[in-house]
């Protein structure tokens, strides 16, 4: 009789220790890829606070953030473009000016 009120007391004992193992395998596995993500984070300027999340930006000086959106500004114009477009202003042809007199003549509205 005393072997039979044991058995599930130790079932109880072993499904206990199993949930307990599969407890720690998951907190272990969160933990490591909290830190990870963490790391990662930490490497783009972003920091986990426990007021929230900080995010640092990089500083440039006025002086290079112009020169870099100049350059990239001419870059665009440079590579860029206008297939049917005649300025009144100037000739992108390279033509002379008597030449764009008598071809303002022969324009057609």
């Amino acid at each position: 009789m005393g072997a039979r009120n044991l058995i599930p007391l130790i079932l109880l004992l072993v499904f206990v220790g199993v949930l307990a193992v599969v407890g720690f395998v998951v907190y272990s596995i969160v933990q490591d890829v909290s830190k990870n993500t963490r790391e990662k984070m930490e490497r783009k300027n972003i920091a986990f606070t426990k007021d929230g999340m900080k995010v640092q930006v990089k500083e440039i000086e006025d002086e290079a953030y112009k020169d870099r959106t100049q350059g990239v500004l001419v870059n665009m114009w440079n590579h860029t473009s206008f297939p049917a477009y005649k300025s009144r202003l100037w000739d992108m042809s390279g033509s002379s000016s008597t030449d764009q007199k008598n071809g303002a003549e022969k324009r057609k509205y």
